[in-house]
């Protein structure tokens, strides 16, 4: 019964049509940000390293290099906060989860591109 009631409730706050990005994909995250009486658009790009969660509690983190710096952000994948979810790139790779990026500086941080042969 609790089931049936928490899938009822959920089922308002999904979106339609959630974008389609996998692990390992180079992202461009557009988050609206609320300034005063202005709303904007910001862009966060970088790799997808982990998904969570399921139904409207699905989250998603993306990792970038800022001056030199690892900077990485949590994303609610049903949130009206995100405006689009652009992918880039799509990247080869063998793990649910990349926390390995973490501890790779440079050129190692670099993941092989997905090829599309049509």
């Amino acid at each position: 019964m609790s089931q049936k009631l928490l899938a009822l409730v959920e089922k308002s706050s999904i979106k339609a049509e959630p974008p389609q990005f996998a692990i390992g994909d180079t992202v461009d995250v557009h988050t609206r940000i609320l300034e005063g009486e202005k709303e904007r658009i910001q862009i966060f790009n970088g790799v997808v390293i982990a998904r969570s969660g399921s139904g409207s509690r699905e989250m998603f983190t993306v990792r970038r290099i800022v001056q030199g710096e690892g900077v990485e952000r949590k994303f609610p994948l049903n949130s009206p906060k995100i405006a689009k979810i652009e992918v880039k790139r799509s990247g080869v790779v063998r793990r649910a989860k990349l926390y390995f990026l973490r501890d790779r500086v440079g050129k190692a941080v670099r993941l092989r591109e997905r090829r599309n042969d049509n």
